[in-house]
């Protein structure tokens, strides 16, 4: 009986090391030496690019552990969001509508920062006769993925005005492939993010005839968005990383012309071009989270009335945590 005692006892010791030692283990795998960064190829996130062409991506980190920052480039924000969603990004620059659908699919990851607000045209062809949203009825029209910034604003603006979205055959595509299609004349608009209306106006290929800031006054665009198990697991990290955000965005409002300069050598867009852009977009650079606050709420009833969220209607608990941002300008 005392054997049988004993045995159990080591039973229960040994269970405890296991526990104790997989406890370790999972902390060990959360501390990351790769910072995995998500954007795309608009002047919206020029932030990211400075911060990585000046190095302060690398410099920033490293006392945190960081040996090596990689940057990913994605067409549009659901594509990215999809590759968050698998894992295979630790923060992202994206318009703020994508991580809506993407954390009612599951996403485990929060809006830390704002990265930009305004910034998208409606571009048209020469040929099409603008008069108002109602001129667009029966016109093929190019915009980002359903789920993206620019397919939201663009149809609540159109449902504002007593134009069913329906009415237009919006086409799905990224700024490449509708800078494309308009200089083909294989649709008769876009509603892009810039520099791609700069680009169609100066290949004079279109007119942009609405500003995004005039079909929604002062919306918020992209963002910056962190992992959930960055935060938990990493929470100086984290701090540091919206620091050498903020230093990026003080840096591209002072100095326009070499944050220019980065953002054309990092695309291969003309330099001419992305100045121009610069010069007669709607947008700015911000990092403070609580101004996008109202419009992604927004956003997330338009996207929950347009089907994209299913039955979830997300608050601004499910899709901020403004409390990083918070301590470090405190």
């Amino acid at each position: 009986m005392r054997r049988d005692f004993l045995i159990a006892a080591l039973a229960v010791a040994l269970a405890t090391v296991i526990a104790l030692g997989c406890i370790g283990t999972d902390e060990e795998k959360a501390k990351i030496s790769t910072l995995r960064i998500g954007y795309q190829p608009s002047t919206h996130q020029v932030a990211e690019m400075v911060a990585m062409e000046e190095g302060w991506w690398q410099e920033d980190l490293a006392p945190f552990g960081i040996e090596e920052v990689e940057d990913f480039e994605f067409p549009s924000g659901p594509p990215e969001m999809q590759a968050m969603l698998g894992g295979n990004l630790d923060i992202a620059y994206v318009g703020a509508a994508p991580p809506i659908s993407a954390i009612a699919q599951g996403l485990d990851a929060k809006i830390v920062a704002a990265v930009q607000k305004n910034g998208s045209n409606l571009v048209v062809s020469p040929e099409v006769d603008y008069n108002g949203p109602e001129s667009l009825v029966g016109l093929k029209i190019a915009t980002f993925p359903p789920g993206s910034i620019q397919d939201t604003v663009f149809k609540k603006w159109l449902q504002d005005n007593g134009v069913n979205p329906e009415e237009i055959d919006i086409k799905s595509m990224g700024p490449g492939d509708a800078v494309t299609a308009i200089s083909a004349k294989r649709v008769d608009g876009v509603f892009l993010p810039h520099p791609s209306p700069s680009i169609i106006e100066l290949e004079g290929n279109g007119e942009s005839v609405v500003a995004s800031g005039e079909m929604w006054p002062n919306h918020a665009c992209c963002c910056l968005v962190v992992s959930g198990e960055l935060m938990r697991n990493e929470p100086e990290l984290v701090d540091q990383i919206i620091k050498t955000h903020i230093k990026a965005t003080e840096y591209i409002n002072e100095n326009p012309e070499r944050a220019a300069e980065i953002y054309s050598a990092k695309t291969g867009q003309n330099l001419t071009m992305v100045l121009y852009s610069f010069k007669t977009w709607d947008g700015a650079w911000i990092s403070d989270p609580h101004v996008a606050i109202p419009s992604v709420t927004e956003y997330a009833r338009v996207d929950y009335e347009l089907g994209y969220t299913g039955d979830k209607l997300l608050t601004e608990d499910d899709l901020f945590d403004t409390t990083f941002y918070d301590k470090v300008t405190s």
